[in-house]
């Protein structure tokens, strides 16, 4: 049984596309959300989905995050601080933290495809700041298609992992190439993560224009810098 990775507000059209994928990878995947009945029903769909071979639960947020060293956050920016606040007695020392979160205006009333300013300069900086001290946060999976993840095709995409820690780095860039067709590139320090949360609101603007679900990829490096081992 590999370790558990638990995704934080886990029942959003992000989170269940992160648990599809990684369970039909073999991760043992629990599913986090405020009502734990409803992260077991999401639990029970992507399961029976794939056939009942999966290893997946759900559980409330606080229960899910106090089980796993590896989280993934993708609730909505509105809700980033409240839950990270609320969950800061539940991590476990040394664990990672995966944020997916992007500040995208229609969180406020606004555009979808334009950003809000963060104070600390992106989402992902926001988390480093809330989460207990040795958690490490790791920017990824901001551009991929909810759409396309929660789908059986494989998806297009290049993920950009921006992180201090690069050995942190190099365990999402894992996880990223167990989903067909993704590629993880190390994008550098966590304080570039609000470029890449800012590529979101292009996408999201691009794909609401031409009716699509594009994602981005990153062309003219060499083989060695697509994060795959």
């Amino acid at each position: 049984m590999s370790l558990p990775i638990a995704i934080l507000g886990g029942t959003g059209p992000a989170g269940l596309g992160l648990a599809l994928r990684w369970a039909r990878a073999g991760e043992t995947i629990i599913i986090g959300s405020r009502n734990a009945e409803r992260a077991r029903e999401a639990a029970a769909k992507i399961k029976e989905r794939l056939g009942g071979k999966a290893d997946i639960i759900g559980q409330e947020n606080s229960v899910a995050c106090a089980a796993a060293d590896l989280l993934a956050l993708t609730v909505p920016f509105e809700g980033q601080a409240a839950l990270l606040k609320q969950l800061k007695a539940s991590f476990k020392p040394g664990s990672v933290l995966i944020d997916c979160t992007v500040p995208l205006a229609s969180s406020v009333g606004g555009r979808a495809s334009r950003t809000l300013g963060v104070w600390q300069g992106s989402a992902a900086q926001q988390s480093a700041e809330l989460v207990p001290k040795g958690v490490t946060v790791v920017a990824a999976f901001q551009n991929c298609s909810a759409d396309v993840m929660y789908s059986d095709d494989p998806v297009e995409c290049d993920v950009i992992v921006c992180s201090d820690d690069p050995s942190a780095v190099q365990l999402v860039s894992k996880l990223a190439a167990k989903i067909p067709g993704l590629r993880a590139i190390d994008g550098g320090k966590l304080e570039n993560a609000h470029i890449v949360e800012q590529v979101t609101a292009l996408l999201i603007g691009l794909n609401i224009r031409h009716k699509g679900h594009g994602g981005i990829r990153i062309t003219g490096l060499p083989a060695t810098a697509y994060k795959s081992s």
